[in-house]
């Protein structure tokens, strides 16, 4: 469900939401809570932590007087989990909670990963180290591998979504699937950071990237800036702040893979080797049931590029029929997409496909997914 902060009550969740309360509001914290009542316009108004909400009554079910929420993401319209003490949760509710709160995006260990690259202390690392970190950065893709058919197709399937389905498979490469997929590579890099830095420190980001949930929608990622002090020759410091990233890292895209087993869609991230630093490329794939009639596919990708800004992509699929809309943030952006319309009209018709639309608007579309407005019910 989503939770609006009441007018009353505006200055107190935009106080929370920036930061002023960020200990009480980090995504995966549990807060107590307890109804007010309902308002004259019939939404139910609720008292969690020190800030009063409203959100829509749920349907055919009375709030006790006291429970709790946990914070699955934040922003203008942040997404709370209802926790209702009765029976025991399913183990995936209680793998998706654990780490929640330890999931972060991929920008902070992209920046990291460049940063080491790029000193030459790396070579006095533990020579079991070194091929790990080689390893994690030859699964980073290039735009010329994505920009192919079936090399988009080699990302998805070694993005990590699917690793353990192909560990099932007969006749299997281990050494091989641990080096080309992103999930095998994190594993590998963390169980070896494990062992030479024992102690363990949490993501030292100063920023949480919303987890990768479809009610969440996609979302453009900007690369990450390291501090200034982690600039330096000090490798040990990188390396400390790589082990919590790594683990951050394999936490979200464990988020992900228990997101997929409730949903009809598929929440993907490709970490890319852009120009001067790496970027992330988020995508959601759907297949559609349309009755008798077959069936339809909606792809849809994120990205904020350096040079372009955020931008987001949809298309949809119905036999040979085509719809592209894009969305960018930046005028200029907007015009520059709108130039290689010609050429892409061109590309499209030597397929074979109909193209129904192609458009491009200034400013990025909002959430309209259909699991948008549920409040999600978990037993704590």
């Amino acid at each position: 469900m989503i939770i609006q902060p009441t007018s009353l009550a505006a200055l107190a969740w935009a106080g929370a939401a920036s930061g002023s309360a960020a200990e009480s509001w980090r995504i995966g914290t549990v807060l107590s809570a307890r109804p007010l009542g309902i308002n004259p316009d019939g939404m139910m108004v609720l008292q969690i932590g020190a800030v009063a909400v409203e959100t829509e009554a749920p349907t055919g079910q009375q709030l006790p007087a006291q429970f709790q929420v946990r914070v699955l993401t934040l922003g203008a319209q942040p997404q709370l989990e209802l926790m209702l003490p009765q029976t025991a949760a399913p183990a995936a509710q209680v793998a998706m909670r654990e780490r929640l709160p330890q999931q972060n995006g991929y920008a902070p260990l992209l920046a990291t990963l460049d940063a080491l690259a790029q000193r030459p202390a790396l070579r006095q690392l533990p020579a079991y180290l070194r091929p790990a970190l080689a390893a994690l950065e030859h699964v980073v893709r290039t735009p010329t591998e994505i920009t192919r058919g079936e090399g988009l197709e080699e990302a998805i399937k070694r993005s990590g979504l699917f690793l353990e389905s192909q560990l099932a498979e007969p006749n299997l490469d281990m050494a091989g699937l641990s080096q080309e997929d992103w999930k095998g590579a994190l594993l590998r890099l963390a169980s070896l950071l494990d062992d030479y830095l024992p102690a363990r420190r949490a993501s030292s980001s100063s920023s949480e990237t919303p987890p990768p949930l479809q009610q969440r929608g996609l979302q453009a990622q900007p690369r990450a800036l390291l501090p200034l002090s982690l600039l330096d020759d000090d490798v040990d410091a990188l390396l400390s702040r790589l082990h919590g990233e790594v683990h951050a890292a394999l936490a979200r895209v464990e988020v992900a893979q228990l997101e997929a087993t409730t949903a009809s869609a598929w929440m993907i991230e490709i970490p890319l080797q852009g120009e001067d630093g790496r970027d992330i490329l988020q995508v959601q794939l759907q297949q559609n049931a349309e009755g008798g009639t077959g069936s339809s596919w909606t792809f849809g990708f994120a990205i904020d590029l350096p040079g372009l800004g955020p931008l987001q992509g949809e298309l949809q699929l119905r036999d040979v029929r085509l719809s592209v809309r894009l969305w960018a943030e930046r005028a200029d952006t907007v015009h520059r997409l709108e130039q290689q319309f010609g050429p892409l009209r061109q590309a499209l018709s030597a397929t074979g496909l109909i193209l129904d639309q192609l458009s491009c608007q200034q400013g990025l579309p909002q959430s309209t997914h259909q699991h948008s407005a549920i409040l999600l019910r978990t037993m704590a």
